[in-house]
């Protein structure tokens, strides 16, 4: 493998100590071996791929994809040690099957997708993914492409923005909130829109701010992130080798939802209507499922990292045909 994919200076691994969400849950779900071909198809900062990588010594080979180009930039770095068994590209996962052909990879022995916004977009002001702190209203993963948040909310009808708030936030007071929005156009900052949301919504659980479901649901369609998940599932799968498994961590419900169908339809040898008497689907199952219920992070991982209190592991393996 050309290691010119790499680039960049080799950085000790000890430069980045914090563990990403599930960690070992992932890499014992995952399984990696010499030999193996792997997918990070959301490569952060690095550490699920770096773990797959050390695990797969000395013949296990990784693609890397991200939307966000600063965040392939520093796993360039973190990676470096392991240039000859890597590719990195910046593109969404759901073109993984047609990058894989491009290299010439026949297929993937494990797949990885950590779906959602990272800690390191969350912390950074400027990527405008959190109302903390006040910057741009831009949300978007690759920044170099497609309109922003700030661009999309000035786009839309009142209608639309409360779809989108109740589709994606699962937000209660969307039609409240989304006429507030469009009174108080334009909106360009994070504070900015969230102070019209603090103005608007009349109470809240304990422990969730007033802005979080609009965040969320405007990052959402910022990314079409759900669109592109359910886009990505099928092609994912048919690469997988037999055997071969794909992890998948959500964040929220919404994603999480998706995954669990799309687990519960391909591992069904029968998708017709249950009150149908006879099958005429002609569907076969290509996955078993591994976990029957998601897998959740222990009260430790928690408490070292309150953000990963929401993440769910699903895990699916490709059936093997007789």
């Amino acid at each position: 493998m050309n290691g010119s994919n790499m680039g960049g200076n080799t950085v000790c691994s000890d430069s980045f100590p914090h563990l990403p969400v599930l960690y070992h849950q992932v890499l014992e779900a995952l399984a990696p071996v010499s030999g193996g071909n792997y997918l990070d198809g959301t490569l952060g900062a690095g550490g699920h791929a770096e773990g797959i990588l050390q695990i797969s010594a000395p013949l296990g080979r990784l693609l890397g994809l991200d939307l966000d180009p600063e965040a392939l930039a520093i796993t360039r770095q973190r990676l470096f040690i392991y240039r000859d068994r890597v590719v990195l590209q910046q593109a969404s996962y759901h073109l993984a099957p047609q990058i894989l052909k491009s290299l010439g990879w026949s297929h993937l022995d494990g797949i990885l997708l950590d779906l959602g916004v990272s800690s390191m977009q969350i912390d950074q002001p400027g990527r405008g993914f959190s109302f903390q702190k006040d910057g741009p209203l831009d949300m978007r993963f690759d920044q170099g492409e497609g309109p922003t948040a700030a661009e999309l909310i000035h786009s839309l009808s009142q209608e639309e923005l409360a779809r989108i708030l109740r589709e994606y936030g699962e937000e209660r007071f969307a039609n409240r909130i989304a006429r507030a929005i469009i009174k108080a156009r334009p909106i360009q900052s994070t504070r900015a829109l969230a102070a019209v949301i603090e103005a608007t919504v009349p109470y809240y659980e304990a422990g969730l701010h007033p802005a979080t479901r609009t965040f969320q649901a405007l990052r959402i369609a910022t990314n079409t992130e759900l669109e592109k998940l359910t886009l990505a599932l099928p092609g994912l799968v048919n690469i997988l080798a037999p055997g071969g498994r794909i992890a998948v961590i959500s964040f929220h419900s919404l994603e999480d939802r998706i995954v669990k169908q799309f687990f519960k339809t391909e591992s069904s040898d029968c998708i017709c209507p249950p009150e149908q008497p006879v099958c005429t689907c002609d569907h076969s199952a290509s996955i078993n499922i591994i976990t029957r219920k998601p897998i959740r992070p222990g009260a430790q991982e928690i408490m070292e990292n309150p953000r990963a209190r929401s993440a769910r592991l699903r895990v699916a393996e490709k059936i093997k045909k007789a």
